[in-house]
């Protein structure tokens, strides 16, 4: 299992060098139509990666199997499925993320030339502490099974508040946040465009961070925050560790495009957040019944990507009714007015 490891993340490190190091070497704005292709191709990249998923366990290449909790060794088609399922659940939790990164980048007064830039290494790092979150939580869940109960009644919890969440609530109170305040005291920060660096001198030349650098913290932290529900939510899908942290990778690696592409639009997406909720629940729900009932694979990716394609398909739905022009009502009663009659003219 090493040298799969191995390949992967040799595999991730060349196509972030070739984004940051090639494709997004200067500092601009990523353009719309940028943003809808590199979403394609990261979204492509991880639906494919489920093709090798298939052959390996499938074949047991070095002597890889999948066991699932009958001790049976599941097929390559069982694998895959489960890798499909906790890729697009991961898909689906991180446009709440969106919405977020999109809030800190307004409140910080990030510019659209530099956020590409923010994005590139907070999601490097959150690749990092996903990592080693997944790895602590899979272990967790294997040694202690009352730990789904745990997991479980968050994820429900989570989810009922999703339900009434207030999104004004956030708004405008990022850059005062106790986090902030906290790295304020501890280093110097210094305000401005400093052509999107993250630590500089000072007027006394003393070193100092930029606000980019405390978007970029700030990024981090929220990042691990919505790791706490995600983590758990892949935990219910499956415990096979590499299916857990490919998933959970290459649905961050295309969250910058993503953000470019839904950021301007995310009104739009108004029953997403309902969705998102209702597949929170159903997630937790599941992890509570684990010792009563085994959802079939199949199953657990046709709820997935049902709730998803709804909450989407509802949205869009919504969006173009809203948009749609309205007649204008005529009085009624004995206040009507007969319209006037056009005067002809040569």
């Amino acid at each position: 299992m090493t040298w799969f490891w191995i390949g992967f993340f040799v595999f991730v490190a060349i196509l972030l060098a070739i984004d940051l190091g090639v494709l997004h070497r200067e500092n601009k704005e990523e353009s719309f139509g940028s943003a809808v292709g590199w979403t394609i191709v990261w979204v492509a990249l991880g639906l494919s990666f489920s093709g090798f998923v298939y052959l390996m366990y499938g074949n047991q290449w070095l002597g890889v199997r999948m066991v699932g909790a009958d001790g049976t060794v599941q097929t390559g088609l069982d694998a895959a499925m489960v890798y499909l399922s906790a890729y697009l659940l991961e898909e689906a939790l991180s446009v709440d993320n969106i919405f977020v990164m999109s809030l800190l980048f307004t409140s910080f007064r990030v510019p659209p030339r530099y956020q590409h830039r923010v994005l590139f290494w907070g999601i490097l790092g959150a690749v990092v502490f996903r990592v080693g979150m997944l790895g602590g939580g899979s272990w967790l869940v294997k040694q202690f099974t009352w730990v789904f109960y745990i997991f479980g009644a968050y994820l429900v919890w989570q989810g009922l508040k999703l339900f009434r969440h207030d999104e004004d609530e956030d708004e405008g109170h990022l850059e005062r946040s106790l986090a902030v305040r906290f790295l304020r005291r501890l280093v110097r920060i210094v305000e401005g465009d400093h052509g999107g660096k993250f630590m500089v001198r000072d007027s006394h030349g003393h070193r100092a961070l930029t606000t980019l650098a405390v978007c970029l913290f700030v990024v981090e932290l929220t990042d691990v925050v919505f790791a706490l529900d995600s983590i758990p939510a892949v935990l219910a899908v499956s415990q096979e560790t590499f299916i857990m942290v490919t998933s959970n990778i290459f649905a961050i690696l295309g969250l910058r495009s993503l953000y470019f592409v839904l950021a301007g639009a995310m009104a739009k997406f108004q029953y997403l957040k309902l969705a998102l909720a209702v597949l929170l629940v159903l997630i937790g729900g599941k992890m509570l019944a684990h010792d009563v009932y085994k959802m079939q694979h199949w199953l657990s990716l046709t709820l997935i990507a049902g709730i998803i394609a709804a909450g989407v398909i509802g949205s869009l739905f919504a969006s173009r009714q809203d948009a749609a022009p309205t007649d204008t009502p005529q009085p009624t009663g004995g206040d009507a007015k007969p319209a006037p009659t056009p005067t002809p003219t040569e």
